[in-house]
């Protein structure tokens, strides 16, 4: 049987899980799709799982997750590219959409060590591993005791470092350990007001062609336009055009986090200096419908504050 639609996945085993779950939605919610071999998972490797020796903000950013993926999707050997939402950047390419965002997951980052029960009980000068400047500058803001060191690679990788004892203590994301059903890794959960996530964490994006090409490409969008979830939309929408606003480079430590209470949206905002000592924060609320005029304005509110210099 010839595949009605190929989903294009890097090849990690979080994002081959994400893909995963996109393909038993679509098979739930459609079933034209449930047939053997209708819905195709094809791997792409990219530079950012390629090179690990490097902070990303040296290669290029978190873009090199996703472009090599977003290629394949515009040259028409996949049919949609699967993303983590926090690994893509705010504008995406011309002739795609992004079609749905699933259901979120918890996009809370998690603290992980074999030596203390939680941040604040970690000795003085003890080392922390990460790639994320955010996570590095709220760890120094937080903590400026305590030594970062460079963590990269996959979530078994940086786990493997940690116990070998290349660090005291990382940072995870929660939804990644859930998704690769790793939650007993977790030494405590950070909560958002003492340690903000990224904008999108959690977040699954499904991107495609816009339809209009083809026959085929309509009926692709379609399918995966079913399974939007509004809510989450809504919130990463929210957080999505704050970070356009404030235009910073993946050199910027950057977190935002909307959160949804019936019809009305609260978006929190933070950007921090590298070294962690300076920071701004912005909130505001506004209607759902108005999430991306509220992203837009807490962004903005922020950046008269802090200006566009502070910004790397």
């Amino acid at each position: 049987m010839t595949a009605k639609i190929i989903l294009g996945s890097r090849g990690s085993a979080l994002a081959l899980a994400q893909t995963r779950e996109t393909r038993e939605r679509l098979m739930a919610a459609w079933p034209e799709l449930r047939g053997d071999g209708a819905i195709e998972i094809r791997t792409v490797k990219t530079t950012g799982d390629v090179v690990r020796d490097r902070p990303l903000a040296e290669l290029g950013g978190k873009g090199l997750f996703i472009k090599e993926v977003e290629g394949e999707l515009l040259s028409g050997a996949i049919d949609a590219a699967v993303h983590s939402m926090k690994d893509m950047e705010t504008t995406i390419a011309d002739g795609t959409i992004l079609a749905t965002v699933l259901p979120r997951e918890d996009p809370r980052d998690a603290f992980i060590s074999p030596h203390a029960d939680s941040f604040e009980a970690l000795p003085q000068g003890a080392r922390v591993g990460t790639a994320s400047v955010r996570r590095a500058a709220l760890v120094l803001n937080r903590r400026p005791d305590l030594q970062v060191v460079m963590f990269r690679g996959n979530v078994d990788t940086r786990l493997r470092k940690l116990h070998d004892g290349e660090a005291d203590a990382t940072f995870l994301a929660v939804c990644g350990l859930k998704r690769l059903e790793m939650e007993h890794a977790i030494t405590r959960i950070m909560e958002p007001d003492a340690f903000p996530p990224p904008v999108s964490q959690g977040a699954i994006g499904v991107q495609c062609r816009d339809g209009n090409a083809s026959a085929r490409d309509a009926d692709i969008a379609r399918w995966l336009s079913a399974l939007d979830d509004t809510p989450s939309r809504a919130r990463v929408t929210a957080e999505r055009a704050m970070l356009a606003a404030l235009d910073g480079s993946c050199r910027t430590p950057i977190s935002g986090h909307a959160v949804l209470d019936g019809d009305r949206l609260t978006l929190s905002g933070l950007v921090l200096s590298l070294d962690g000592t300076q920071s701004h924060a912005g909130m505001a609320s506004a209607a759902a419908g108005d999430a991306e005029a509220l992203g837009r304005g807490v962004g903005e509110d922020i950046l008269s504050r802090c200006g566009r210099g502070f910004l790397a």
